[in-house]
This record gives structure tokens, C-alpha cells and sequence, in this order.
């Protein structure tokens, strides 16, 4: 696990949440199961593929050693996790974690969970997607689809957004996502529906036209989205609620499918809709192949 420390040893524990190892891109040969994030003031060690015990005792003493030389004699803070066949393992290895846990990026709060679960509340690789929509918010009525927890709302409303628009299956998610915005001093400007995107474009439409639509769909959940299915469903509806020139910020994360797929998406479609740009991820989440990392990509109704 040399690699592993050595890249470490380059990395800060700061104020704000952040990754500080990616082994998933696949930079790092024999690395590429491994990934360290910082979610204040706890590390969170996880692993794609079970580690024996002396590889877990190994990792546990380097991270407790470049813990010394970052935090000094405050306790250290450690929670592994690994997935395997679709399950998810999650222990404690040291230290707490706290009960009302929250973390900052960008001057906005967020509430997370690292003890239940592989989704903890914050998508770590979206950081990018979510100052772009911070920096382009103002006045705008904004919709967010597969809203998740509302960073994306909080960061729209953070930008001067007039109004937010807030839908997904998940009432638990939204319910993380209402505290969100109280966390943030945000008591009105957003509504929250518990709702199926595709059996409620009538609400969405009498809500809106709207200025901004963001599109973070799961890229294969079985009772709410699958991408190779579901993003041509998507897409066919999207431009009317859009207004003219209005933007969308289409999202996918799915490494079997390239950009190309989600271009060629849009070009059958939703013909409307132009291309502006590809957002960057974070640089901390480099891959070798940039097909297979987190694609978000900016299109105008035209």
C-alpha cells in the first residue's frame, strides 16, 4: 500500500469535505480499489473489494501516522467501508462518529451519515456541478430533478436563485434535504416532492417553465431510473419545461457509458437542446479513462 501512503502524505485535512484518495480512476495501478475521503472531522476508508486483515491494520496505522502529522494528538476519527456483490459493510475503526453530523463545501452546510449505507448525503464528485449552478443561479427559477438531499438546491439558492423546485421518489432523502436548507438559513424558496418524475410532468409543468433544470439520475436503480432505458423518457419532456435559452445540466455516472451515449441521447431526443460545454470533475477524481468518470455536461434550449 506503499501508493497509497505516498500520495496521502501530499494530501490536507482542511475545514471543508473533500476526497483525498481515488484509486477508482484507475491512476494508481493496484489502487484501484481503494479511496479515502475526509468528511470533517472523520476519514472514511473504502474499499471495492474486502481487505484482509493485515492489509486493514496496515492502512489503519499509515492513516493513524499521517493523522498525528495533521491533527496532532487528537483522537483520530476512522470509518471503513467495504462493497462486495451489491452489499455494503461499514465499521467504526476508531474513534466517533458524530451523531448530528454535518460538513461544509463552499460556505454551504450538509447534513451526512457515514455509518448507514454507501450514499452518505453528499456526492463528493459533484462539487464542480454544484458551484457552476451556484455561479449561474441569480433570479432564475430553477428545477431540480432526482433531487437526492437538495445540494444542488442549496446551491442554487446560494447563487440568488428566485425559487427552487425540488422531486424525487425518496421522501428520506428530501426530508435530509428540507434540513439542508434550514442548516443554510434557507426557510422558503424551495418546495419538496415526494414524487415519480415520470407520473407528475403535469405538476412540474403548471410549476414552471423554468430557467434551469439540473438531471442527476441514479444510472441504474431498478424502480426509479435506469439510464440505458429511462434518459430517452427523460429527455423527450425535458425541453418544455424549459424556457427559451433556458439551460439543463444533464448528469450521468455511469462507467459503462460514455459521453457519447448521453450525447447521442440528447441529439435523438431532445433535438432542441444544444451543447455548451462538458463540466470538469474535481481534479482529485482524474481517471484514466474519462468516459468511465462522472460525465456532466451543459446544454441551451435553442
Amino acid at each position: 500500500m506503499q501508493l497509497f501512503f505516498d500520495e496521502l502524505s501530499k494530501a490536507t485535512l482542511t475545514d471543508e469535505v473533500n476526497r483525498l484518495f481515488h484509486g477508482r480512476g484507475g491512476v494508481y495501478p493496484g489502487m484501484e480499489h481503494l479511496c479515502l475521503d475526509w468528511f470533517p472531522p472523520v476519514l472514511l476508508l473504502t474499499s471495492f473489494k474486502p481487505l484482509e486483515a493485515d492489509e486493514l491494520a496496515a492502512a489503519t496505522q499509515g492513516l493513524a501516522q499521517f493523522w498525528v502529522a495533521q491533527r496532532g494528538d487528537e483522537p483520530m476519527n476512522l470509518v471503513y467501508q467495504y462493497r462486495s456483490g451489491g452489499q455494503t459493510h461499514t465499521d467504526l475503526i476508531a474513534g466517533s462518529v458524530p451523531e448530528q453530523h454535518t460538513v461544509c463545501e463552499n460556505g454551504a452546510k450538509f447534513h451526512v451519515h457515514l455509518l448507514r449505507g454507501q450514499n452518505h448525503g453528499l456526492f463528493l464528485d459533484m462539487k464542480n456541478g454544484r458551484q457552476w449552478v451556484r455561479e449561474q443561479a441569480q433570479d432564475k427559477k430553477v428545477l431540480n430533478l432526482f433531487a437526492y438531499t437538495c445540494a444542488f438546491s442549496v446551491a442554487a439558492l446560494q447563487g440568488g436563485a428566485d425559487s427552487v423546485v425540488n422531486i424525487d421518489m425518496s421522501k428520506g432523502a428530501l426530508s435530509i434535504g428540507k434540513q439542508n436548507h434550514l442548516l443554510n438559513g434557507f426557510g422558503s424558496g424551495a418546495r419538496f416532492f415526494g414524487h415519480d418524475i415520470f407520473k407528475s410532468w403535469g405538476k412540474l409543468t403548471k410549476l414552471g417553465p423554468y430557467e434551469m433544470i439540473i438531471a442527476d439520475p441514479p444510472s441504474n436503480q431498478r424502480g426509479s431510473f435506469v439510464a440505458t432505458k429511462d434518459y430517452s423518457r427523460l429527455l423527450k419532456r425535458l425541453p418544455e419545461l424549459l424556457t427559451p435559452e433556458g439551460e439543463v445540466l444533464l448528469c450521468l455516472n455511469a462507467p459503462e457509458l460514455g459521453i457519447e451515449f448521453l450525447m447521442e441521447q440528447v441529439k435523438e431526443y431532445s433535438p432542441s437542446l444544444e451543447f455548451v460545454e462538458q463540466i470538469e470533475n474535481p481534479s482529485v477524481f482524474l481517471d484514466v479513462d474519462f468516459n468511465k468518470a462522472l460525465k456532466v455536461l451543459r446544454y441551451r434550449r435553442v
